[in-house]
């Protein structure tokens, strides 16, 4: 019975993946006393005793944590940003490109996807490698989340009545002013030259996930058409449990509930939706729960590939 130790349960993302867990029979999960949650002394000692150790925990400290394991037989996956593009260590995304989840499965250090660059990678990747959207584009990404996904302070900001942002009728971007953390992976995953220009919000609800991804016609090869970008996407992820391609329909008749953000919530399901126009133009809408397929649920599944057991154990698709 293999011995994981979640070092940061009690984050939004631990807590998560501690329930997702912790009536799992073919584990055991080990933790400190609960005086000694922040103990370095005793947190370095179970992740050395751990056969795979999950950090939910800031960058920096997740680092450090690294820096900590001393023994060969912890292996390590990252919730955090830290290793994401980092030469040594697998990008935990099973869905990216054949091979992939055997990557995951022989690798000792795995570095889970952020929520938004779960969206764009798996929206864009088969696109580019298809030849259909140039690696040269100039994307623009939309993206609306869930306030949880700010983690435990954000949330405690946002649910204070005093704060009146419950009752927001609109949506409030962020990070405008600054490179998000995600787009690097975005970027690199994806196989795009250019970086995309990101452009996340948050809304008035807890969870849940929505991404825009506008592809202009001339960010497109010649002669790609909705329907060519629909059939890509659908033969690559025809066989995968956790991502589904919704139905082409053209023109898409939409209604104000169509593309709810929450609309995945409480499984590790990502939905994407091609949406054609007459000028040529397409856009993919993709969805997700941050928390699950954007968190703790893709950490869940690259858990179970790590120690050879079934991915979907645990999951709800």
């Amino acid at each position: 019975m293999a011995r994981i130790f979640i070092d940061g349960h009690a984050g939004t993302t631990g807590l998560r993946i501690h329930a997702l867990l912790r009536d799992r029979l073919d584990l055991e999960l080990i933790a400190p006393d609960e005086e000694r949650r922040k103990d370095p002394e005793a947190r370095a000692e179970l992740l050395n005793q751990a056969d795979l150790a999950l950090l939910c925990l800031p960058d920096e400290a997740a680092r450090e944590a690294v820096e900590w394991v001393e023994s060969s037989s912890t292996r390590i996956l990252d919730a955090s940003s830290a290793h994401r593009v980092a030469d040594d260590w697998v990008f935990g995304l099973p869905e990216l490109r054949p091979g992939q989840r055997e990557a995951i499965a022989g690798a000792a250090r795995v570095s889970n996807p952020g929520c938004y660059s779960t969206a764009v990678i798996l929206g864009l990747r088969p696109l580019v490698d298809a030849g259909l959207v140039r690696r040269d584009a100039a994307l623009t990404v939309h993206g609306l989340s869930g306030y949880s996904g700010g983690g435990r302070s954000e949330i405690e900001r946002w649910e204070d009545p005093a704060s009146g942002l419950l009752v927001l009728p609109h949506d409030v971007p962020y990070a405008l002013e600054r490179v998000h953390k995600h787009v690097p992976e975005m970027q690199l995953y994806a196989g795009l030259e250019r970086a995309p220009q990101f452009m996340p919000a948050k809304g008035p609800f807890r969870d849940g996930m929505r991404l825009l991804l506008p592809l202009p016609a001339e960010t497109l090869a010649q002669g790609a058409t909705g329907k060519l970008v629909w059939e890509a996407l659908h033969a690559r992820y025809a066989d995968e449990p956790f991502v589904r391609v919704l139905a082409l329909e053209e023109p898409r008749a939409s209604d104000e509930l169509d593309l709810d953000p929450r609309g995945c919530n409480g499984t590790n399901r990502l939905e994407i939706v091609v949406l054609s126009s007459p000028t040529g133009n397409v856009v993919l809408a993709v969805r997700l729960d941050n928390l699950g397929k954007g968190a703790a649920g893709a950490a869940v599944q690259n858990l179970n590939l790590m120690l050879g057991l079934p991915e979907g154990t645990g999951l709800e698709a």
